[in-house]
This record gives structure tokens, sequence and C-alpha cells, in this order.
């Protein structure tokens, strides 16, 4: 008896018997000339935040790289492994991605661990030292007289992604692309109870929405 998760069987079935038949081309032409998506998102790992949903695409579309609230590290080229440098290395020098997308979201965990200053999850503090690593807690500002803890969370939640656009720049290999207009930086965040979507304007520093009637 499998004890592979049923919901996961189920729905690989439905896939198989309706989605798969109208895509196997697609697959098949995927599976020989290799992929060569034009855009890499960075992602949350919440499961409520899939980026393939959010922006309706089909397979081999998207360049997806997901971790605790969507972050970006600087540029560390030692002797320690780093995957989500790897994914971007490959996705910009292999690939030749032309855009990133840095997507954040409402409501995530990583985020409020972060400036509930909760306690430890585990000996090792892994969701601790991954934040501590981008957003230093000097550099949280308090929250202001006239902002409630809502709208505080949801100024860090954006403040992570700036940061992490500000930290691709560090990589020579984005920077140079960049330069030369052959990569284009974008920010994102998604409202998961409205399911809207903002869109960084980087002239004015603000994110708008993307709703085609606003």
């Amino acid at each position: 008896m499998i004890s592979f998760p049923q919901r996961l069987l189920e729905g690989y079935r439905a896939f198989s018997a309706n989605r798969l038949p109208t895509e196997q081309s697609r697959y098949l032409e995927l599976s020989e000339r290799g992929q060569s998506p034009e855009v890499m998102v960075i992602g949350c790992c919440d499961s409520r935040v899939s980026p393939e949903v959010i922006f309706d695409v089909g397979p081999g579309e998207l360049f997806v790289l997901r971790n605790i609230a969507n972050l970006v590290p600087t540029y560390q080229p030692d002797d320690n492994a780093h995957g989500v440098s790897a994914a971007l290395e490959y996705a910009v020098t292999v690939l030749k991605v032309k855009h990133i997308v840095i997507l954040g979201h409402a409501q995530c965990g990583g985020i409020r661990a972060f400036v509930d200053k909760a306690a430890p999850l585990s000996p090792g503090d892994f969701i601790g030292r991954w934040m501590s690593m981008f957003i230093k807690p000097g550099e949280v500002v308090e929250q202001r007289d006239r902002e409630s803890f809502q709208d505080f969370v949801t100024r860090i939640e954006k403040a992570a992604v700036f940061r992490s656009l500000e930290n691709l720049m560090t990589f020579p290999f984005v920077r140079s692309r960049v330069e030369a207009g052959e990569l284009q930086l974008h920010g994102a965040y998604f409202g998961v109870a409205e399911g809207s979507l903002f869109v960084l304007d980087k002239a004015a520093k603000e994110f708008k929405s993307a709703r085609a009637s606003e």
C-alpha cells in the first residue's frame, strides 16, 4: 500500500485525465528543447501564494524560487552552500531570464515571527537566523503612534521586497545585465484575503494595484 498523500494522488490523476491531454505537446517540447522561461519569480514558501496560480501560467513559463519571506541574500562568494544564489546564478547566466520578480505577500509568517520577536521553534532557530540576515533588529523601526500593528507588519513585508531588490544588485552577473538593459527587476505584493496584486512603481517607491480597471 503506497503511503503517498492521497490528495496528491487524486490531484495527479485529475491532472492526467483533464489537463495533461491539452498540454501534452507542450510537455514534449519542453522535454526535448529544454526550458527557456523569460521570467524568474522569487516568492515565499507560503502555501497560499503560488506564483503559477497568481499569474495563471502554464508549464515552462516561470522559473520559480521560493523561500521563507521571499528573501534574496547579498552576494557572498565563499565556501558555504547558497541555495538562493545558486538558483539566481542559473536563472541569469544559463537561462538568461529577462525579468526577476520579487513577490511579497500579506500575512507572511516569517515576517510576523520576526517583528513579534517570537521564541525559536527549534534549537537551531533557522527562521530567526534566516530573517536576521536580511532585516537587522535595529533596522525595524518601532510601530508609529498612528500605525496599527497590522499596518506595521505590512510595512515590513513590503520593506522585505525592497531589501531583496537591493541585494539582487550586489550580484555582479545581475548588475551587469541590468546595466546593459538585458534584465529588469520588479517588485510585487499579493494580498491573500482579496487575491489582490500590487506592483512596485520604482519611481514613486510605492505599490500600485495591478487590476486593469483601477
